[in-house]
């Protein structure tokens, strides 16, 4: 894959102007068929190419991988005769697509988003939306400028019974909630991901362009497809893997898109692969509003975490919400006034009247439901044709992505951290601002 340089950029903004009124120009109908292209289609894309593909009116005409079998692969389950790039610039360049998804890895997000809306194209961009601060808020300027519609791949934020649950936190259903734990629980020991030695890249594979703008390494193939999730070149690790996903979650419940002080605390305690994120770790930040939030993240060691199976547990004055993705559960409190009259915690909840809108909502409910990747799909799809705003926005993910980010930079820093979010900075380390952003890999460069 050719090297993406400033000059590219600067030729693609030029352009911008031109390829973007084609595409405005193009009013879409509500049975008229979108033409998408894909940037990686390897594990989470061919999953999420799936969620495209239960729609009629989604038409995938082509696809950028490194790696040749994924892209015969996914062909065969799109139909058809798509087109194949090993440079996706080159599938940027096909004025024919209103959109495109990309699902490569976290490193090349922000590279691969800003060129397909200078391009003129709509973006489906899997989680986490960046690797560090500084590319987000360039990802959701370049949105902005382009006017285009970009849905970040958090999928519950398109589920309604995650909505229901966040409503219910947010109407006082459970009364404040003061503290919220989050948990990513899974035993990976002995094994992990195991500790191969460096050596040459297998024939074929161009590992230059696999690295792109990161740091150039040697060849190790669990820096390689899925398993560069355990190093901190191409990902943020499993706090950026899930804990976006349950900070989307905590964040529309509480009405909250930034904490005010984060601090983390871990390792690689078990230390049982070549792995650089830690096994164990706990995060902590303060939520204005006044709300703990805490992730535990347990990969040596496979007990629940909380009281009952869950991934995220709201705890209020007047219950507990356990959220999973597969539904959740309300739980009352047993309150008792300082006379020890006891009340039930149905009569405690007719005193506080609390209502999800003119509804009353009994205390103690449980709910099942489904995250469906088609579900977000089909909200994107619609949003392209509406030009409405998609229920995870570029801003919404950019807010969930840098409140798990800076949760590393704690981390890594050994600091307990104030944060700015107007300002997008800390406030009392300069050490840990310079994390904010990173050097890319000559003659790779962010555009501005």
């Amino acid at each position: 894959m050719p090297r993406v340089t400033r000059r590219d950029f600067t030729k693609t903004a030029t352009a911008v102007g031109v390829t973007a009124a084609l595409s405005a120009g193009r009013v879409l109908g509500a049975n008229d068929r979108i033409r998408i292209g894909f940037i990686g289609v390897g594990n989470r894309g061919d999953q999420v190419l799936d969620a495209f593909l239960e729609h009629k009116d989604a038409e995938v005409v082509a696809f950028s991988d490194l790696n040749q079998s994924y892209l015969e692969f996914a062909a065969k389950k799109a139909g058809g005769t798509p087109e194949f790039f090993h440079d996706y610039r080159k599938l940027l360049d096909r004025k024919d697509l209103d959109a495109v998804v990309i699902a490569t890895p976290d490193h090349w997000h922000a590279l691969q988003m800003i060129s397909a809306c200078r391009a003129g194209k709509d973006v489906y961009c899997e989680k986490p939306l960046s690797l560090c601060v500084a590319e987000g808020r360039a990802m959701v300027t370049a949105a902005r400028e382009t006017k285009r519609v970009v849905q970040v791949g958090i999928q519950r934020m398109s589920s309604d019974y995650c909505r229901e649950a966040a409503d219910i936190i947010k109407s006082g259903g459970i009364g404040k909630v003061t503290a919220v734990r989050a948990f990513h629980v899974q035993n990976e020991w002995p094994a992990g991901i195991g500790n191969p030695p460096d050596e040459e890249p297998p024939a074929g594979f161009d590992w230059d362009a696999w690295q792109g703008p990161a740091p150039k390494r040697p060849y190790n193939k669990n820096r390689t497809f899925y398993r560069f999730r355990w190093f901190y070149d191409y990902s943020g690790g499993q706090v950026t893997n899930f804990g976006v996903h349950y900070l989307a979650q905590i964040h529309r419940s509480l009405g909250v898109d930034a904490p005010l002080t984060v601090a983390a605390i871990g390792g690689k305690f078990a230390n049982y692969d070549n792995r650089e994120v830690p096994d164990t770790l706990e995060v902590v930040w303060h939520y204005p509003g006044d709300t703990l939030v805490t992730l535990s993240q347990f990969n040596a060691t496979g007990s629940p975490g909380a009281a009952r199976p869950c991934e995220v547990e709201f705890r209020g004055t007047l219950g507990t919400l356990y959220f999973r993705a597969n539904g959740y559960e309300v739980v009352p409190d047993i309150i008792t006034p300082n006379e020890f009259v006891a009340r039930t915690p149905v009569d405690r909840a007719k005193e506080r009247g609390y209502r999800t809108g003119a509804k009353t909502r009994i205390v103690g409910k449980s709910v099942e439901g489904k995250i469906r990747d088609a579900d977000h799909a089909r909200n994107f799809l619609d949003c392209v044709k509406s030009r409405k705003t998609p229920s995870c926005d570029v801003e919404y993910g950019h807010h969930c992505t840098t409140a798990a980010l800076v949760a590393n930079i704690a981390l890594k820093t050994k600091a307990v951290l104030e944060w700015d979010a107007k300002a997008e900075r800390f406030t009392n380390n300069n050490a840990a601002n310079k994390l904010l952003s990173y050097e890319y890999r000559a003659p790779y460069r962010l555009p501005v």
